[in-house]
């Protein structure tokens, strides 16, 4: 039984496909692999680790590290790195140019001779402009998230004892005598 060869678009004698196994599927979307490749070098650029993003694409965590560690991941990473690296930099220095403008714009409304203005307020104003424009400012908003669990007496009563003999044990609790009695 001899092997069926055919010729290669270069002219290169090529094995025939096997045809007997049927029960899988050995043809590959390439576009739907270099979509995922970019999906899993886009994570790993925001800086997820290799178990987060396999996780959130619901991959195995070998195939994000063949993908970010290959010759051409690493190669794609760095050029997705060297833009988002150009882009905040320009940004920085637009942000500077407006703290800069921020700046000269109150030194004249502070330093103006008909605008009276007590040092205090300059401060916390200039402080304002400062945080906002400059990005330091603390947050305006919040993301909080909660849990609720169902417990028995007899596992709060567990989760008491093994709080206090951890406390206990990592001196933070400090038993006092009763003087009373």
């Amino acid at each position: 039984m001899g092997l069926e060869t055919r010729r290669s678009l270069y002219g290169f004698e090529m094995r025939a496909p096997d045809m007997r196994r049927t029960d899988r599927k050995t043809a590959h979307d390439i576009k739907q692999l270099w979509q995922r490749s970019h999906e899993i070098l886009a994570l790993a650029l925001r800086g997820m680790n290799h178990k987060e993003i396999a996780k959130v694409l619901s991959i195995h965590p070998a195939t994000v590290t063949n993908t970010v560690n290959s010759e051409l991941g690493m190669k794609k990473l760095s050029a997705m790195r060297e833009e988002r690296d150009a882009d905040n930099i320009k940004v920085s220095q637009r942000i500077a140019k407006l703290v800069q403008k921020a700046c000269d714009t109150y030194d004249a409304i502070f330093d103006a001779p008909t605008f009276e203005v007590n040092h205090e307020l300059k401060k916390q104003t200039a402080d304002t402009i400062m945080l906002e424009i400059a990005g330091y400012a603390a947050p305006k908003r919040i993301e909080s998230r909660s849990m609720t669990a169902v417990a028995t007496i007899e596992e709060i009563e567990e989760f008491k004892r093994r709080g206090l003999a951890a406390a206990r044990e990592s001196g933070m609790l400090v038993e006092i005598p009763n003087e009373r009695a």
